[in-house]
């Protein structure tokens, strides 16, 4: 856990970060009842390749099931059919049953419009014919068009059902969908959301996903808080490996619970954010102030402690004024939620045609990239930058719709890969950099490229040749 232990003499909000890092034997895993249920987009723009391409993706899904899981196929378009089992219920993995479930996708023919809320509405009742109350409910699904036969509003009330009932993955397939809906999907369904811009990689994705869930080790984790009466949760928020809200899912008994979902072996982390009156803290009186304790619902259905419980300590110091640093890690949270601000606003921008904002958003999100730094959603930044006629850096005007999308999703995940030492600036730490062209003294020291016009800067921070946007 890092938060801290000293809070300011007139401070009011205390936030921390948690690691929780899932371990199990591969028997565990093994052991664990799954169910799975494909949910595909037969509508009327999926005809002709793309439905061929997703037939062919649904089938190596099939599989790659392992045998003994628990299957359902939901073919949706503005309406929702179980088209595997055809007896109602969920049916057991075998030999005769996944040739049963592929002949049942490769007959489907593409009709009608798209409806993603009745797709996992469906899903949901699926899974709701379980007996057990501790299997894993995983499910994927794809589509290649924008949710035109429901109302936001009315897709917001099914996830709102479907919320902590299973998990989700959602793929968007070409060009044509809306990234902004498949991340409300994989947000409320704890899920994660990839543009396939090339049709034929959907196999690969599909396959990878089913062995992943494969690995899944317990239904659902909770995060247990218990707060001191001093204190109040203003939010919880998962920061990696994507980010995503979580403040709604409170469950409230003896202690809060926070639905973190079901996932495999790795490790997530989470910012708790608790809110105070400073009148209400003795000066230098040393308290907790929280709590935290992992849960685990086990196969049974039952949910126990699964983590040693740790304790926020904390202490109001004495002197008014005195300013705390935060932590270098919590600095680098906020800046990535800036930064993901900054990328989706260059997409929304760019969607309806704000094509000056997007071009200043685009320079917003590079110089972030470059001072936290995020390697790998500064490579993709630079993939649709260009440097215009002007010498400004913008988004290339001919960049296909997919990148943006892309953009737009990816503006979420926080993971990047190491930094190269080359890529970092060698100027003096903290030396604010002027642009000689424009005259905007950059807000970030560590920015290797001017926030305004898009220049780079050399080493002795004034302004270089142009972004290299090949």
């Amino acid at each position: 856990m890092d938060a801290p232990s000293d809070l300011p003499y007139d401070g009011r909000r205390l936030d921390a970060l948690i690691t929780v890092s899932a371990q199990s034997a591969a028997a565990s895993a093994a052991d664990t009842p799954r169910a799975e249920i494909l949910i595909m987009d037969r509508s009327l723009s999926m005809s002709g390749y793309k439905l061929g391409e997703a037939k062919r993706a649904l089938c190596a899904a099939i599989d790659t099931l392992r045998d003994g899981t628990l299957l359902g196929i939901v073919a949706g378009n503005h309406q929702a059919d179980v088209i595997f089992p055809t007896t109602g219920g969920l049916a057991r993995v075998d030999a005769w049953t996944r040739e049963e479930a592929k002949n049942r996708v490769v007959g489907q023919l593409s009709e009608g419009g798209t409806a993603i809320g009745q797709w996992l509405a469906r899903a949901r009742r699926l899974f709701a014919t379980l007996e057990s109350p501790g299997t894993v409910r995983h499910a994927v699904l794809y589509t290649d068009g924008k949710n035109e036969h429901e109302t936001p509003e009315q897709l917001d009330e099914i996830l709102r059902t479907c919320t902590d009932r299973f998990i989700c993955h959602a793929r968007g397939l070409g060009e044509d969908w809306h990234y902004v809906e498949l991340l409300r999907v994989t947000e409320a369904l704890h899920g994660t959301a990839e543009a396939i811009v090339t049709i034929s990689d959907l196999t690969e994705d599909f396959t990878g996903l089913i062995r992943e869930a494969q690995r899944i080790i317990v239904p659902r984790v909770y995060l247990g808080l218990r707060l001191n009466s001093r204190f109040q949760l203003e939010f919880v928020r998962q920061t990696r490996p994507v980010e995503a809200e979580l403040t709604a899912r409170q469950q409230r008994d003896s202690e809060t619970h926070i639905a973190l979902g079901s996932w495999p072996p790795e490790s997530r982390q989470y910012q708790i954010s608790l809110r105070f009156e400073p009148a209400e803290l003795t000066v230098d009186e040393i308290l907790r102030a929280a709590r935290v304790t992992l849960h685990a619902e086990f196969p049974d259905g039952t949910r126990h402690p699964c983590s040693e419980t740790s304790a926020m300590i904390v202490c109001r110091r004495s002197t008014p004024g005195s300013g705390i640093p935060r932590s270098a890690d919590l600095t680098r949270v906020e800046d990535e939620r800036d930064l993901g601000m900054a990328m989706r606003a260059c997409a929304d921008a760019h969607r309806l045609g704000e094509l000056d904002r997007a071009d200043a958003e685009l320079r917003l999100a590079i110089g972030l990239a470059e001072s936290i730094p995020d390697t790998r959603r500064l490579q993709l930044l630079r993939e649709i930058a260009a440097e215009g006629p002007d010498g400004r850096l913008g988004v290339r005007r001919n960049v296909p719709r997919g990148q943006i999308q892309r953009l737009g999703l990816d503006s979420t995940k926080t993971t990047g890969g190491p930094v190269d030492p080359l890529d970092l600036p060698s100027h003096a730490p903290g030396t604010p950099r002027v642009c000689p062209q424009c005259g905007t003294t950059s807000t970030l020291p560590t920015a290797k490229f001017c926030q305004e016009c898009g220049r780079r800067f050399d080493d002795t921070g004034t302004a270089g040749g142009p972004l290299d946007a090949s």
